[in-house]
């Protein structure tokens, strides 16, 4: 049997998190059990382990940002193995038979995509823990190659952050000829920045804070937008082909879409607790569109690491030891971090 696990959980929507043991699931033929070296902090760990968007189930084991070394592998394991660099994103599991499934898209498979964290796995009984934690069981078809030539912490907000912000990038064709606004510049958007200035698009980053301009620029914005100064916004309306809209707090989607050329289409990546509201002649002007994009299938999110190594894109981060973790969360909710948390699973002890 395999010894307890160490983790960090939260026992209710009230508590803090705080130590926790539990006992993964021996490696079955195809899964490879991985050592956790470092695992990202996601805005909606926060949300789920309060119980904001409903349905948590606890003790919860948040985390899918996760990066570590592989330390055993099923009989049948053919990808992996032992010592090898690992991932492990927001999904460990889907039916694997539906058409999303079968194209690469599990995160649309149709019986429901089976989460990292606050899930149950097939059986529809066994809960999922993620990656506050040391160790995780994951089947190999839901694992991911690392690349050995970035700085590993750095790249485990990837697994969240970069393929929510890839995606849609390459789902629209975005590329040298494109003018693209990212809205937001935390965790999703800053990362949002970096791969459309290497997807070879002029990017313009939009921002609330008059202080991130600088900082926008750094992360590869040709230009960038104070949304709160009324003649930066008017001047670059009708001007956009794509904006990747980040925000998770309520805003005016209809000031965003202004900004859009003829045909333009802005993506939804941020989950505002309010619902927007939509003005219809801010689409029906100039034939624009608004969409949504959930994270990416396991094909396409190695894609995405495979691009980011090529291109030496990783994530801003600060690390931290898990006993920080509560502390971390408060910071996040004020705004307070360049640009992802990353646990440094050692802490564990």
């Amino acid at each position: 049997m395999n010894t307890p696990t160490k983790a960090f959980a939260a026992m209710s929507p009230t508590t803090p998190l705080g130590p926790w043991e539990f006992k993964r699931r021996e490696p079955r033929p195809s899964d490879v059990e991985i050592e956790i070296l470092f695992c990202g902090v996601c805005h909606s760990d926060i949300h789920q382990a309060r119980d904001e968007w409903g349905g948590s189930t606890f003790p919860m084991v948040p985390g899918h940002e996760i990066v570590g070394r592989v330390t055993r592998v099923g009989s049948a394991v053919k990808k992996f193995k032992t010592g090898d660099l690992a991932g492990v994103g927001c999904l460990v599991d889907s039916c694997r038979d539906c058409a999303s499934c079968s194209e690469g898209l599990e995160q649309f498979c149709e019986k429901g995509m089976i989460g990292t964290y606050n899930g149950t796995e097939r059986d529809g009984k066994t809960p999922t823990y993620g990656g506050y934690s040391s160790s995780i069981v994951v089947d190999e078809r839901f694992t991911l190659k690392v690349p050995s030539n970035l700085d590993l912490a750095a790249v485990a907000p990837l697994l969240c952050a970069g393929i929510t912000t890839y995606s849609p990038l390459k789902h629209w064709k975005i590329g040298p000829g494109h003018t693209v606004a990212i809205v937001g510049l935390g965790g999703l958007g800053h990362m949002g920045v970096k791969l459309a200035r290497a997807f070879g698009a002029k990017v313009v980053a939009i921002t609330t804070s008059e202080k991130k301009k600088e900082d926008a620029k750094r992360l590869g914005a040709h230009d960038v937008i104070v949304s709160k100064n009324e003649n930066e916004m008017t001047a670059w309306a009708g001007k956009f082909d794509f904006i990747l809209n980040t925000v998770s707090a309520p805003h005016d989607i209809n000031a965003y879409l202004e900004l859009l050329k003829r045909d333009g289409t802005m993506c939804l990546v941020g989950v505002p607790d309010k619902a927007p509201e939509l003005q219809a002649f801010s689409l029906i002007m100039n034939r624009r569109k608004i969409g949504g994009s959930l994270i990416g299938g396991l094909p396409e999110t190695q894609e995405m690491l495979d691009f980011c190594s090529k291109h030496s894109i990783v994530s801003d981060i600060e690390i931290i030891p898990i006993q920080k973790i509560n502390e971390a969360y408060a910071r996040m909710i004020k705004g307070d971090v360049k640009y992802r948390f990353v646990i440094d699973l050692k802490s564990l002890g």
